[in-house]
């Protein structure tokens, strides 16, 4: 059955300023919780963060959020939590693509940030359960244990990004969008009718810390600027130059500026990234297929399973499933896949699922395929 109380808690509801979270926060107030509604301050200079409503981050989303806890009648607070958020998610951005990776914010920002940061605050102060407007749902299993499920809406599921709670954490998250079954304008019509003005608000789908959008440039700043380097086919052949590895991904086709074609006339793309020696190397599409991997760092969602079993894995926020056969052995996790995936990157997360139960999270470090190996530096 889904998490119910018999009680009311006393729920701590972190409103971001978007109508997700209003939403989640007057739901939970109208169930009779006790509700402290709290914007979290990412940034010790909010102007540098995104403006115009995009991000999660900015004074207009704190003005926000303010507004649509006075409209639910809670009290509300915003937490400094600035230098966390630069050392646990900023930092570790910039370290993961220096290190030929490429990293998830989101998935970290909820880890160490929304439930480890803010939830131990928020048990410390006495709280029951941190509310967010997050689209996942937590099950009371028979044996009172939790479980993370996908939302029953997988158009907006965003379980993927919550595969880091473990269950303890999942004892004190309360997600009370994660089982309605609505639309996006519904959810919008319901702020409205609430008298919530974030019903129109657009959705922020960028980095929050990247005020202009230029990941490339972010990086380019924090990481020395412009490093010149060589892109590679896979022969080992020079065929362009490139301003810095890290503002390269595994998969991307666009902006190589290769000067000349690849000899069948097919598009290249990204294979591998070493910054060890700041090349670049790029081959045919097929070269980015992926029959497994290793991932390192696993989170798990209750108990840690024991020996191989076959699941669903999702490898990126927006992406589908995929079979495969999982096994945990001295702390890393080897996955195959059925058939062949591509545009998989060392850094990025594999989330496994038993059904619609989120059974964990690990970084992936290595990815296999017929033709090529390619491990994180």
């Amino acid at each position: 059955m889904t998490q119910t109380s018999q009680r009311p808690l006393r729920v701590l509801a972190a409103m971001s300023g978007g109508v997700d979270s209003a939403v989640a926060a007057a739901r939970a107030a109208e169930a009779g919780h006790d509700v402290t509604g709290v914007h979290l301050a990412l940034s010790a200079n909010p102007q540098s963060f995104r403006t115009g409503a995009r991000g999660c981050c900015t004074i207009e989303d704190s003005r926000d959020a303010r507004r649509a806890a006075d409209v639910i009648g809670i009290p509300f607070y915003v937490w400094d939590l600035a230098e966390r958020f630069r050392e646990d998610v900023v930092d570790d951005f910039v370290a993961e693509y220096e290190a030929g990776r490429t990293p998830n914010p989101c998935l970290r920002c909820n880890e160490k940030i929304k439930f480890a940061a803010l939830l131990d605050k928020a048990l410390a102060l006495g709280f029951d359960a941190v509310c967010t407007g997050h689209y996942a749902t937590v099950v009371l299993a028979d044996d009172g244990s939790r479980e993370l499920h996908r939302a029953s809406d997988m158009a907006k599921d965003q379980s993927y990004v919550l595969g880091v709670l473990d269950e303890k954490q999942l004892a004190h998250a309360m997600f009370p969008l994660g089982d309605t079954l609505t639309t996006k304008d519904e959810i919008r019509a319901e702020a409205e009718r609430r008298g919530l003005a974030v019903a129109k608000k657009p959705d922020s789908h960028d980095i929050c810390f990247i005020a202009d959008g230029d990941t490339q440039g972010f990086l380019a700043g924090r990481l020395g600027g412009p490093a010149e380097g060589d892109i590679l086919d896979e022969s080992g052949a020079k065929v362009g130059t490139h301003e810095g590895a890290f503002g390269f991904t595994i998969g991307q086709r666009k902006g190589l500026r290769i000067g000349h074609p690849a000899p069948d006339g097919k598009p290249r793309y990204v294979l591998d990234i070493s910054p060890v020696d700041n090349t670049v190397t790029v081959g045919p599409v097929e070269a980015l297929d992926v029959t497994a991997l290793t991932a390192i760092r696993p989170r798990w969602c209750g108990t840690a399973p024991t020996g191989p079993g076959t699941y669903t894995a999702q490898l990126r926020a927006h992406g589908g499933e995929t079979e495969v056969t999982a096994e945990l052995t001295d702390g890393t996790l080897s996955v195959t896949f059925t058939e062949p995936v591509r545009g998989v990157a060392p850094g990025q997360a594999v989330v496994l699922y038993d059904g619609t139960r989120v059974v964990g999270s690990a970084t992936i470090a290595t990815t296999e395929s017929r033709e090529r190996a390619s491990a994180a530096r």
